[in-house]
């Protein structure tokens, strides 16, 4: 085994995970005059995070702080303390500061005007660099050996940290090809770190469709609203080979994970015309009648997409009827609450983000394990859950700057 030189600094810390939270932490340490190291078992640092700014990177919401910190629902406090502490507005400014300017979308999402996340980490990295921040790529964590020293494998051989000081920002279980494997889970439980159960979040669910119906596999259903236990989401939801995901199904995910944990299968109901009542439905499909098909019917009374009445005729099969066998008033009562029995969750791999994780009476006041003196965790590996919408990584930035902070206190301590 080797030993990994210290800076000349007279401070060192470790930082455990390239994600947001761990470069937020890298950034303030490094800051306050810490040499910080950031380990990472992938070739390079940020993987999942550019993975999330694809589509357009979703920071943060515009939404007022009460309704935004709402979202994270009966989180702890310290999360929520941490959140205040670094609103969105901070966020904001802080992106705009690395030259990653944001504006609001039309659903209140803050999004860098450049869309995506490549040129903001490419800035960050820049500003981390010029602090001195150092990186060490393909380095697995291993835990610690009877000295207390950080143990690593890299290209095959072992190696050891002795920093002043480490953050653990390692992520959940979601998307464990790009790094959050959560093989932490086991090294921190043997070290009487409480950690509740990783559950995936945001996450697709199973439907067992009929073989007809899974033609319209990855087919989009836009501009629909989904009720699930007197709670509806308005957005898209796309069908899989096996069953929905999509920004209105993953709004769900924690109350319908919930129940099917709880009884095996659940019920959503989709209304595929939420803008349209029932009773104006009605009198469309009755003025354009039976003269033309079904499909026809259907798509110049209701505007529905062949995906949409496909999911009617699922639905009416399913219940012992036909569509075509349906007077106007219960069609079109069918096409404001279809329902959909969800059958399963889908695998926390392939889940957007996890529940569960790192419980936060394992924390103390600044977010260091107590089981751990001088070790500290943020991000995803804590015992938090949030919808998609800018609140994932919101919560990752906070966490990430309040554990730095809560380091630098401990340092300041054992100065003292």
């Amino acid at each position: 085994m080797t030993t990994e030189p210290r800076s000349a600094s007279a401070k060192s810390a470790a930082v455990i995970g390239g994600g947001p939270a761990g470069l937020m932490a890298a950034e303030v340490l490094a800051r306050a005059g810490v040499a910080v190291t950031v380990y990472d078992q992938m070739p390079s640092v940020g993987r999942k995070f550019l993975l999330a700014g694809r589509g357009g990177l979703n920071l943060t919401h515009s939404e007022e702080l009460p309704k935004f910190l709402a979202r994270y629902g009966a989180s702890d406090s310290l999360l929520r303390a941490a959140i205040e502490a670094f609103p969105p507005a901070a966020l904001r400014a802080w992106a705009d500061d690395l030259g990653a300017a944001t504006f609001v979308g039309s659903s209140g999402r803050v999004f860098p005007k450049a869309m995506k996340a490549s040129p903001l980490l490419r800035a960050w990295l820049r500003r981390l660099a010029g602090l001195g921040v150092a990186f060490a790529p393909r380095h697995h964590w291993l835990g610690w050996d009877d000295a207390g020293r950080l143990r690593f494998v890299h290209n095959g051989e072992e190696v050891a940290g002795a920093p002043n000081v480490t953050v653990l920002a390692l992520g959940g279980a979601s998307w464990p090809r790009l790094g959050s494997d959560a093989r932490w889970t086991d090294m921190l439980a043997a070290r009487d770190v409480a950690i509740s159960t990783l559950k995936p979040s945001n996450c697709g669910f199973t439907v067992a469709w009929s073989e007809p119906f899974r033609r319209f596999e990855g087919e989009p259903l836009k501009r629909i609203a989904i009720t699930f236990a007197g709670h509806t989401e308005r957005g898209e939801a796309v069908v899989t080979r096996d069953g929905l995901e999509g920004g209105a199904i993953y709004a769900l995910s924690r109350p319908l994970r919930d129940a099917i944990e709880a009884k095996s299968e659940t019920t959503i109901t989709i209304d595929l015309r939420p803008d349209v009542t029932a009773a104006a439905l009605a009198q469309r499909l009755a003025i354009v009648g039976r003269k033309q098909s079904l499909a026809n019917s259907l798509r110049k009374a209701a505007k529905l997409p062949p995906v949409a009445t496909g999911l009617l005729h699922e639905a009416a099969i399913a219940s012992g009827r036909t569509v075509a066998a349906l007077n106007v008033d219960d069609l079109a009562a069918l096409i404001k609450a279809v329902p959909v029995r969800l059958t399963g969750v889908k695998p926390i791999a392939t889940a957007i983000s996890t529940a569960g994780g790192i419980r936060f009476d394992a924390l103390d006041a600044h977010f260091m394990l107590k089981a751990l003196p001088g070790v500290f965790a943020a991000g995803e590996m804590l015992d938090w859950e949030a919808p998609t919408g800018g609140y994932l990584l919101q919560a990752s930035f906070a966490t990430g700057l309040a554990a730095a902070q809560g380091a630098l206190k401990w340092l300041q301590g054992r100065d003292a």
